[in-house]
């Protein structure tokens, strides 16, 4: 295919060029009717791209297939059979996707270190989770993608699977082994879904880690605006093979998605794969050897460790995208909370994680050599600053088997069903009625319908106390907590 073209951003300038009147939705008319104080912090020409698809980009009847066309190259440019563009985010794809495997009451093989969308999607679908343990680092005091053996074990256990579904790469970069998982799965017949949303460049270089079409998934979703250069919501999904139908699969995301989708989005999605298809080995090419610098100067310094090769390994990670530079301060004394917090008041920078002893920075193609100097003399600044931070509060970690939580409720029912708001000292025992997670990443740390317990109460308690960012909760000060009424 002509990966020269960019059909959306072709539809936008012809729109432009024929100078169309709209009596159509967006209500701003291009920038017309927006306040000038808007346009003087957002600028003209975000208004001027704001065009509804339909009767817009497209023709009333959608003839022209502006973004049939632009999905095609998408598709082709990653080797995949389909592909579907979402603009509301990897959140709203990685649901349509567990809803095109699995209905209500059907079971998903899930880990239980899934972002907090898949759990949404558990809620909306009605579906049963079969939690599969992650593999647990005892070392760094984090979870890596289960892999073919914890799969098998809880497939064992509970044989009735509809579908699999795993997240690789994690937010701190590290990947399983989705080879052998798609093999696992294939060989009793059924889907796999990779939740790979910080994976959308892996298609475009040979030196960064096997993304999941290449390895034998039948589902894989990306978040361009994370690793790519769309805007923040820009996601893909991916399609092949015949475990899932493409036709049940658009119909999912029509019932979730919007019917307004952003013209922005689209834009973005069409030049980020012109842009990696013609110029995308040597961006990133660029982008790793400037990484690969960036980590040798921040290891220079005492008590700063760029963590890669520990994250990897039997029991561990199977392999780590070199581009999210994973950083433990803890030898500073400080937390990554601490760290995060005064590298943005302080040096105007901002990482993409942190808990309670690391800092994540998220390195693209986008990066260079004064961005990365800045982000090395912020470092650097902060091992010297470091000896004047407080001590930083203790947050009580539980062991890994007691993050594991007994699940008593499908999460659909705890979550609709009748509640009640608890003092926290008092809902050990009780079945939990909403989300509570850590977030960034993102993963809960308590979902609906699981048996709270005294050790997860005190991590999230003292993690809060500690810097912990908790969204979830209805009591966003954990001083109770809703729960099931009546159990």
């Amino acid at each position: 295919m002509d990966h020269s073209r960019a059909p959306v951003l072709d539809a936008l300038c012809k729109y432009r060029d024929q100078g169309i009147v709209p009596f159509t939705a967006p209500g701003h008319k291009q920038g017309r009717g927006v306040d000038p104080r808007v346009l003087d912090v957002l600028g003209t020409e975000v208004f001027d791209a704001d065009v509804i698809a339909l009767n817009g980009l497209e023709d009333r009847l959608m003839r022209t297939g502006v973004l049939a066309e632009a999905q095609r190259l998408m598709a082709d440019a990653v080797g995949a059979e389909h592909t579907f563009f979402s603009t509301c985010g990897s959140s709203l794809s990685v649901k349509s996707a567990m809803l095109a495997v699995a209905g209500p009451h059907e079971k998903l093989l899930l880990p239980r270190h899934v972002h907090k969308s898949v759990v949404s999607g558990l809620i909306v679908s009605g579906v049963q989770p079969v939690w599969v343990s992650p593999r647990w680092d005892v070392t760094q005091r984090l979870t890596h993608p289960p892999g073919p053996e914890e799969f098998a074990a809880a497939w064992d256990r509970e044989p009735d699977i509809k579908g699999v579904l795993m997240v690789s790469p994690t937010d701190y970069g590290t990947g399983g082994d989705i080879r052998g998982v798609a093999e696992l799965a294939h060989a009793r017949g059924v889907p796999l879904v990779v939740d790979e949303a910080w994976g959308a460049h892996l298609p475009f270089h040979d030196d960064l880690p096997a993304w999941a079409m290449n390895a034998g998934a039948d589902v894989c979703i990306t978040s361009v605006h994370k690793m790519g250069a769309a805007v923040e919501q820009s996601s893909v999904f991916h399609l092949q093979g015949d475990l899932v139908d493409p036709n049940v699969l658009k119909a999912r995301e029509d019932l979730l998605g919007t019917t307004s989708p952003s013209s922005l989005v689209y834009a973005s999605l069409d030049g980020w794969r012109r842009q990696m298809v013609e110029h995308g080995t040597e961006l990133l090419g660029a982008a790793l050897a400037l990484v690969a610098d960036v980590r040798k100067r921040i290891a220079e310094h005492d008590g700063l460790a760029v963590l890669r090769d520990e994250l990897r390994g039997p029991g561990l990670a199977c392999s780590v995208d070199p581009l999210k530079v994973v950083v433990d301060v803890e030898g500073l004394g400080i937390s990554g909370y601490q760290a995060a917090d005064w590298l943005r008041e302080q040096r105007n920078v901002t990482v993409g994680l942190s808990d309670h002893r690391r800092v994540v920075a998220h390195f693209t193609h986008a990066d260079n050599e004064e961005s990365a100097g800045i982000l090395t003399g912020a470092l650097a600044d902060l091992v010297e600053r470091a000896p004047e931070f407080p001590v930083p509060p203790l947050i009580e970690i539980p062991e890994p088997d007691e993050f594991e939580l007994h699940t008593a409720m499908l999460p659909r029912d705890a979550f609709f069903g009748p509640a009640e708001q608890v003092p926290v000292d008092r809902a050990a025992g009780r079945v939990c009625a909403e989300m509570i997670t850590p977030y960034p990443p993102g993963a809960p740390a308590v979902l609906p319908g699981e048996v709270l317990t005294r050790p997860i109460l005190n991590y999230l308690r003292s993690g809060l106390a500690a810097g912990m960012e908790l969204p979830d909760p209805a009591d966003a000060s954990l001083g109770s907590v809703r729960v099931v009424a009546g159990n």
